[in-house]
């Protein structure tokens, strides 16, 4: 039967909003910083105090014009809506067991813990500046690494001057650890680490 002939579902459940999210292991703490838990909150008020109601107002004008089949308007705005319903829901459940960890207790040390920044070298490569953060936070930015994945978790309890070995998904891999901080360069949701940090 051809596409154009089947009908979508208004309850389609395709809650699949960050795989590496959904696929978390059951038992272990959704840990997060205070600023990603801030950003995904403001996201989730953001989506029910504004983008929705829009969408909303924009399907009820829509719908009021008569045959729907054809309206773009009320099919896009129907499937945007579907959208922002699913994006609420994963929110809803992520920040329900979402584990606020700050990681300015850890000021002054030189142990690698979750939220801190941490700059390696590999070989002969470039510096690497990143921040270790939770699943959910891995977004927010190019410089965040999710404390879950392989170099990360080698990297948990090592410190400055120690070199790491962990098994990436390309292969065996070493860096150096050549600092570590705990300094927020801004405190915001979307913070974002300058180049003289």
């Amino acid at each position: 039967m051809s596409k154009a002939f089947t009908r979508e579902r208004d309850d389609d459940d395709d809650d699949q909003e960050s795989p590496a999210a959904e696929n978390h292991a059951a038992g272990v703490p959704n840990y997060i910083t205070p600023q990603g838990h801030a950003a995904l909150s403001k996201e989730m008020q953001h989506l029910l105090r504004v983008e929705r109601p829009r969408v909303v107002e924009t399907v009820s004008w829509a719908a009021s014009n008569g045959d729907r089949s054809e309206n773009g308007d009320y099919i896009y705005g129907k499937r945007r809506l579907r959208e922002i319903d699913r994006r609420l829901r994963f929110l809803t459940r992520r920040l329900a067991v979402a584990k606020v960890t700050d990681s300015r207790v850890h000021l002054g040390s030189d142990q690698i813990f979750f939220g801190a920044w941490v700059t390696v070298v590999e070989g002969d490569s470039d510096e690497q500046t990143f921040r270790i953060v939770g699943v959910d936070e891995t977004h927010l930015g190019a410089d965040r690494i999710s404390w879950v994945s392989p170099m990360a978790r080698a990297l948990l309890r090592s410190r400055e001057g120690d070199r790491v070995s962990f098994l990436s998904p390309s292969g065996p891999r070493h860096v150096d650890v050549l600092a570590v901080s705990y300094d927020c360069p801004d405190d915001s949701p979307d913070d974002s680490r300058s180049q003289g940090d």
